[in-house]
């Protein structure tokens, strides 16, 4: 457990220290965040505001990690690994993102087929290795199975299906964390929340494994306290980036952030064997991709006719003429009652499981 306090703690302070460290850098070399067009009038002032901040908590959630093991002389699971192979690949799609839209002043980066190349890329590679590596008893990263809150016996996938599966996963968070990342600190007061329920998940599973605990209500997970400490400093690092990334932002994580947060979160859910919790655990990115999908949808349909103001969701608000500090701590209530059921179900199951 001393690891979980470990890793959270040193990401924390790591992200206060550095973040602070990288805005002077970047304003000093005049990264500075690019605004569409298109978007919220109100959204001019940000222009220039310093990004690429994700790759602070990329770092710092690698150093908190890579001090925990070490202080606690510990070697790093397989299953730790890949989540952080994971988390820092879909960070370097996003980060050559984000200095394309900088270095050639393009505000949409990256080509869609090439970012889409690139999550793919990291995606598969994690998809295919995850499916490798089983300890002493055979279990292996990732499981065959769908899963909720365990695996789900009769969703069984084949090896081709499971990889495709593990790729929707993957891109479906990532981007929904992206299009989270609208207004300052949203993304990230969510994504925290979010990662530290995936904490008590990982402890929980650990306590109750079938290596310490078995008989009926046990998980077949296979290095759940390990993972507990990913998402220890990644909670930390989120936590010491929304110090500075709280409105008026004085810096945005980017899609170096974005990405790579969600591209984590989608490696917990699949090592937790919690697939399916996860949209519930993280409700509000779901919430956020589906007003985007209506909004298409509904324009489509209709010939032109928009079913929202703007999408994403929260920019509804904004033309609504919600204040943006009211918009953020809304919807992190929302995000905060979707953690809380999430975890109710967690715990709700184990009580009623046997």
């Amino acid at each position: 457990m001393r690891a979980i306090l470990v890793a959270g703690g040193i990401a924390l302070i790591v992200t206060l220290l550095g973040t602070r460290l990288a805005i002077a850098l970047l304003a000093r070399r005049g990264y500075g965040q690019l605004i569409r067009d298109d978007g919220p009038t109100s959204h001019h002032t940000k222009r220039g505001t310093p990004t690429m901040g994700g790759t602070v908590i990329i770092v710092a959630t690698l150093v908190g990690y890579f001090l925990a093991k070490l202080a606690t002389m510990r070697a790093p699971s397989a299953s730790a690994l890949l989540v952080l192979f994971l988390f820092a690949g879909l960070g370097a799609v996003g980060f050559l993102d984000d200095f394309i839209k900088i270095f050639r002043q393009r505000s949409l980066g990256l080509r869609s087929k090439a970012k889409l190349a690139g999550q793919t890329l990291v995606a598969g590679t994690f998809a295919l290795l995850a499916l490798q590596y089983p300890d002493d008893r055979g279990q292996r990263p990732a499981s065959p199975f769908i899963s909720f809150i365990r695996d789900i016996n009769w969703l069984h996938l084949s090896a081709a299906l499971l990889v495709i599966w593990v790729l929707l996963l993957i891109a479906g968070m990532s981007n929904a964390v992206n299009l989270t990342d609208g207004l300052d600190g949203l993304a990230t007061g969510a994504s925290m929340m979010v990662f530290g329920a995936y904490t008590l998940v990982g402890i929980w599973q650990f306590n109750q494994s079938c290596v310490v605990a078995p008989g009926a209500k046990c998980y077949e997970v296979r290095d759940p306290l390990d993972l507990a400490v990913v998402a220890a400093a990644l909670t930390g690092a989120c936590f010491g980036f929304l110090w500075w990334n709280a409105s008026p932002a004085k810096i945005f994580m980017g899609d170096t952030g974005s990405l790579s947060l969600g591209g984590a979160l989608a490696g917990l859910g699949i090592m937790t064997r919690t697939e399916l919790l996860l949209l519930l655990l993280g409700g509000l990115f779901v919430i956020i991709t589906a007003s985007v999908i209506l909004q298409v949808g509904f324009f489509k349909a209709t010939k032109g006719k928009r079913l929202f103001r703007m999408a994403p969701l929260q920019h509804h608000f904004e033309l609504l003429g919600w204040a943006e500090v009211t918009i953020v701590i809304r919807f992190w209530i929302i995000s905060g009652l979707c953690v809380a059921t999430g975890l109710g179900l967690f715990y709700a199951e184990w009580v009623a499981g046997g």
